[in-house]
């Protein structure tokens, strides 16, 4: 088996152009590598000034100040719950409907000195304090409330200071003052 010669001069006319063909591609190559090593910069550039802060800190140390603040919020908003509860339990024992009736009991008197004072809490427990003025004195008289009752009888400006105080909304005292025929405010 022979092999045939090689030709010299036609290779080395093919070394020839495929050293320009190389040298065609490597230039390209480098312009590419240039080009793209300019865009990332500018995405680099970019990422920096989205992830900078105002004060010039990092994008992770603002979300960490950040994420600080939340669980601070969230531990100031679960002791605001627990005094919620805390106030909303003692609240409804405090005197939240007040009625009173001012009245004249004697005709020798003058003036609606005598009065009916109903305090009641959320659950209609509490007190009322009636004052009977006349000209001798002035007597003062208490009598427990439990769920809207009273152990004895109530008189009927007590009751109605008590129906007052049932009806009153708001926080607002209802108040009667019977002078003559009678005016309301109140509620």
């Amino acid at each position: 088996m022979r092999i045939p010669p090689i030709d010299l001069a036609l290779s080395s006319a093919l070394v020839d152009l495929v050293t320009v063909v190389l040298g065609v591609l490597l230039l390209l190559a480098l312009i590419a590598v240039v080009v793209l090593a300019r865009r990332v910069g500018r995405v680099e550039r970019r990422l920096v000034s989205l992830t900078r802060g105002e004060d010039g800190r990092s994008l992770e140390a603002l979300l960490e100040a950040h994420l600080d603040k939340v669980l601070s919020l969230g531990r100031e908003v679960d002791a605001v719950k627990v005094r919620t509860a805390v106030l909303e339990v003692t609240g409804r024992r405090a005197f939240q409907r007040v009625g009173l009736v001012r009245y004249n009991p004697f005709e020798e008197t003058g003036g609606n000195q005598s009065f009916a004072l109903a305090l009641l809490d959320a659950d209609e427990d509490g007190f009322i304090i009636s004052s009977l003025h006349a000209r001798a004195g002035t007597r003062v008289y208490a009598k427990a409330l439990s769920a809207g009752r009273s152990e004895g009888a109530l008189s009927d400006e007590e009751s109605e200071a008590l129906g007052l105080a049932r009806g009153a909304t708001r926080g607002r005292p209802a108040i009667v003052d019977h002078a003559g025929a009678g005016s309301a405010r109140g509620a």
